[in-house]
């Protein structure tokens, strides 16, 4: 399963709800802004992985309890899911810069203000990291069943799950698919 597809099904789509609702938008205008923004941050969750992060990112997924902004929606509305959702966007996108450009690029491709999206960009990196979260862990729990060790199958558990997230041809490659989502 995809990350966008594990987060616009969480707890049967009422996590996507609660987002539209907390931003005051539509349930396709909320679809549509996450279409738009999680393949940007799991390209920053892939840069720093290649970057040598993985461990970081291990840790970060195996200690921070990620997995309650999909489980229980409500908490994306909490200061400390906001505060989460910043660091996050620190580690992954670097600068705030750089979170503009990301909000501005979903504003053009979706209609949404770029205010709205800029707001709502931290709390859909806790959206990424709890779905990364729930990913990585049910693939560590096959892992167990089958062996080897725990870092190295959480790590191609997620260079997994990044790939086929990225890939959105299916040709092998995500250069093309990230090139063409910022040529646009």
């Amino acid at each position: 399963m995809n990350l966008l597809k594990t987060i616009l099904e969480a707890q049967g789509g009422n996590t996507v709800n609660q987002l539209a609702s907390q931003f005051g938008l539509s349930g396709n205008q909320a679809n549509s802004a996450l279409a738009q923004l999680i393949p940007m941050l799991a390209g920053g969750v892939k840069k720093n992985v290649q970057k040598g992060g993985l461990d970081s990112l291990i840790s970060a997924l195996n200690k921070g309890k990620h997995s309650q902004y999909l489980d229980n929606p409500s908490q994306l509305g909490n200061s400390s899911t906001l505060s989460d959702g910043n660091a996050i966007l620190g580690h992954l996108l670097r600068n705030k810069e750089v979170s503009r450009q990301v909000a501005g690029h979903a504003a053009q491709n979706t209609g949404i203000d770029s205010g709205i999206l800029k707001k709502m960009l931290p709390i859909v990196a806790t959206m990424v990291m709890g779905g990364m979260s729930k990913q990585s862990g049910a693939g560590d729990a096959l892992g167990s069943l089958l062996g080897g060790s725990s870092q190295s199958r959480q790590s191609s558990s997620l260079e997994s799950m990044l790939t086929s997230f990225l890939d959105q041809d299916g040709d092998g490659s995500v250069v093309d698919d990230l090139m063409s989502k910022f040529l646009k």
